[in-house]
């Protein structure tokens, strides 16, 4: 009986293994095709004029998305001067201050909600808090429901990198008699900073292809902006309208234009998966 049961076990662990790793490879399978195309028709799409020139009427050539481009840069560079340096005083509460308090507690709990909150309701709640009384679109609208979508992500991966600092470094700052503030900028800070950064990083890798809250709040524009308070144009916009179309031209573009994010996101990653996010850092200097 024993030796049928443990070559029951063994049976149902191989096989459980097997299953695993076909659902693996076929997801990594999917994703490479799907990378595979975008990359294949979008990198064959690009051309000076695609980083230089405006939009063109269908049919007529040299047309770009520089103005998207442009547009994209200044909402995304926007929401993050907005929600980074909030999200990392909210994760610097919960790491250093707050911790197991109730006031911890319930900005944790509304962290999560918030990330889990699907992109559009934010981009709804944004047109209703500012589109509908100021009865324009505009690229400041556009920037704060980003910044919306960042800030949790900022706030927890802010929170996660702090809480990997040894206590033993806070610790030994607070006993040759330096303040809390300076035990945590000095000390958790420095042990931190990769994996801070690293944080910035996922967050505006987690707006860079959001489409939904922009449709609510900068829309689109086809000319250059002179400025974030009209309707501004954006890659991610530019990619839903271009692709919807019957028009060759405007869809190679609208392919060109996902090679761009996708390049930009992995970019991003790769710098994240070469960070020691999930390792503790050493060789860190008490400096106070």
């Amino acid at each position: 009986m024993r030796t049928r049961s443990h070559r029951l076990r063994v049976l149902v662990d191989r096989t459980a293994s097997v299953v695993a790793g076909l659902c693996s490879l076929s997801s990594i399978f999917v994703m490479g095709w799907i990378l595979y195309g975008i990359a294949s028709r979008g990198a064959a799409a690009l051309s000076w004029s695609f980083f230089t020139k405006l939009p063109t009427p269908p049919g007529v050539a040299g047309g770009g998305v520089a103005n998207a481009i442009v547009g994209t840069l200044l909402i995304t560079a926007l929401a993050s001067v907005v929600a980074i340096p909030l999200g990392l005083g909210a994760g610097i509460y919960l790491a250093e201050f707050g911790r197991d308090g109730r006031a911890a507690t319930a900005v944790r709990f509304f962290a999560n909600l918030l990330m889990g909150t699907p992109s559009i309701i934010i981009g709804v709640f944004v047109y209703t808090l500012i589109i509908v009384p100021t009865r324009t679109f505009s690229g400041y609208a556009g920037a704060l429901a980003l910044a919306i979508v960042m800030l949790p992500v900022m706030a927890r991966t802010a929170e996660d990198m702090l809480n990997l600092v040894p206590n033993e470094l806070r610790e030994s700052a607070l006993a040759l008699g330096a303040p809390k503030w300076r035990v945590t900028l000095n000390i958790a800070f420095r042990a931190a900073r990769t994996g801070l950064l690293t944080g910035a990083l996922l967050a505006v890798a987690r707006v860079s292809g959001e489409t939904a809250p922009l449709l609510f709040t900068a829309l689109n524009s086809p000319f250059w902006m002179h400025s974030l308070g009209g309707p501004t144009a954006n890659l991610t916009v530019t990619i839903f309208n271009y692709s919807m179309s019957p028009y060759g031209d405007w869809q190679r573009t609208a392919w060109a234009a996902s090679f761009l994010i996708v390049a930009g996101v992995l970019s991003a990653l790769s710098y994240i998966l070469r960070s020691p996010i999930g390792k503790r850092q050493r060789g860190c200097r008490v400096a106070v």
